[in-house]
């Protein structure tokens, strides 16, 4: 017996837990969107570097905690290896790790902070994506969201290695959709403005909250972390032959890349 679920996947006999991977499960969109698609029904693997807040994370929703360096290639390799042979498949992976560091212009731009961003967001999603694209084919209905940035879109001062980065993320993920369409591969891009996220402009600032405070001084209601999860489980709970290339989301306050609008 043929049954459909509710998010438009097809499952024999009985009904099976949809399986999702989230990266940068630790915190701010990854933990959110971890949450969310737990809540909806999946089964979770919840990646990050950092053991302890997955296993706090696991001890409060049942997600699978794996913690897992996206920048090692060892690490991806195991954390493929431990997901396919406990689960057998996957429908999704979906890539949130990323991250910015230093607002140097680019005369005065920092070796190791452009590395960091380079290997977080390009290569680690790379890592990850060429990790699992045999089993995400072999599905027949797999799904790889990757989360990207507005500032994939918009260059702006101060913010050079990150639009790099991300703009090199968005590539990858365009590529990745023409290459993947015949395999059935969905490739979904998600493109938050400012979120207000514990961690995001703290580590980019090099752990000044007062400067991390500053980002978001007299924004109304930047956006959360709930709001772009909520949106990236829309989009992977949607029937499987629906496709949403890309989701570009801000907060009202923020009507474009260049234009905030703060109050007091």
């Amino acid at each position: 017996m043929t049954e459909t679920t509710a998010t438009g996947h097809t499952n024999n006999d009985h009904e099976r837990h949809l399986i999702a991977v989230v990266t940068g499960a630790s915190t701010g969109i990854g933990e959110a969107t971890a949450r969310k698609l737990r809540a909806d029904g999946w089964t979770v693997y919840a990646v990050a570097r950092r053991a302890d807040r997955l296993e706090a994370l696991a001890q409060e929703t049942g997600v699978v905690p794996v913690a897992t360096d996206v920048t090692d290639q060892g690490q991806v390799e195991a954390l493929r290896d431990r997901v396919l042979s406990e689960s057998g498949t996957l429908d999704a992976l979906v890539n949130i790790s990323g991250g910015a560091r230093g607002t140097d212009p680019v005369g005065e731009a920092q070796d190791q902070d452009w590395e960091f961003m380079f290997q977080v967001n390009v290569m680690g999603t790379m890592r990850v994506v060429r990790a699992f694209l045999p089993a995400l084919r072999q599905n027949g209905e797999g799904t790889i969201l990757n989360l990207t940035s507005t500032a994939a879109e918009h260059a702006y001062e101060g913010g050079s290695g990150y639009n790099a980065a991300k703009s090199g993320e968005r590539a990858l993920t365009q590529a990745l959709r023409l290459e993947e369409a015949e395999h059935n591969v969905r490739v979904i891009e998600v493109a938050p403005g400012m979120v207000h996220t514990p961690e995001f402009s703290l580590m980019r600032l090099g752990g000044d909250q007062s400067k991390a405070d500053k980002v978001y001084a007299g924004v109304e209601k930047p956006l959360t972390s709930e709001d772009v999860a909520d949106v990236c489980a829309y989009a992977l709970n949607l029937p499987h032959h629906v496709n949403l290339d890309l989701i570009t989301l801000r907060p009202v306050a923020q009507a474009a890349q260049h234009k905030v609008i703060r109050k007091g």
